[in-house]
């Protein structure tokens, strides 16, 4: 749970929510506009299966655009996919950092407060913490 919030936070932080949705959202018109101008084209579903191939240069050849209108939205959203993919990698590096610095940050303040109480601790907690913070050295 805890991640999924940290990744809520990357993902509205980076603004890639915003992106994300409104490229959900021009695939879904692209898919229309598909359907509506190309005529061998007559469903939904075969268009937003264009669109899929398109997106993701699958390129599969079974449908195919033949108008002018078709070609352009099939350029738009190729140039738009790159883009999302794109953001959608700098979001998941920074999500993985983030994880990285919050596990380094507890595992730090775990031993800071276990410092603060050195005469306290036992012999093997004491040995626990030496080895902590050998592995932090490294």
């Amino acid at each position: 749970m805890k991640k999924l919030k940290l990744l809520r936070g990357v993902l509205r932080r980076t603004h890639a929510d915003s992106i994300i949705l409104s490229f959900l959202i021009f695939v879904l018109v692209c898919g229309l506009v598909v359907l509506i101008v190309e005529p061998n084209i007559t469903t939904y579903f075969d268009a937003l299966w264009y669109i899929y191939s398109v997106t993701f240069t699958v390129g599969l050849g079974d449908v195919v655009v033949s108008t002018v209108v078709g070609k352009v939205c099939s350029l738009l959203i190729s140039v738009y996919a790159l883009f999302v993919t794109a953001v959608a990698t700098g979001v998941v590096v920074s999500f993985y950092n983030k994880c990285v610095e919050e596990q380094y940050r507890e595992t730090t303040e775990a031993v800071l407060d276990k410092l603060s109480r050195l005469p306290e601790l036992s012999k093997e907690e004491l040995e626990a913490i030496s080895n902590k913070v050998k592995k932090i050295k490294q």
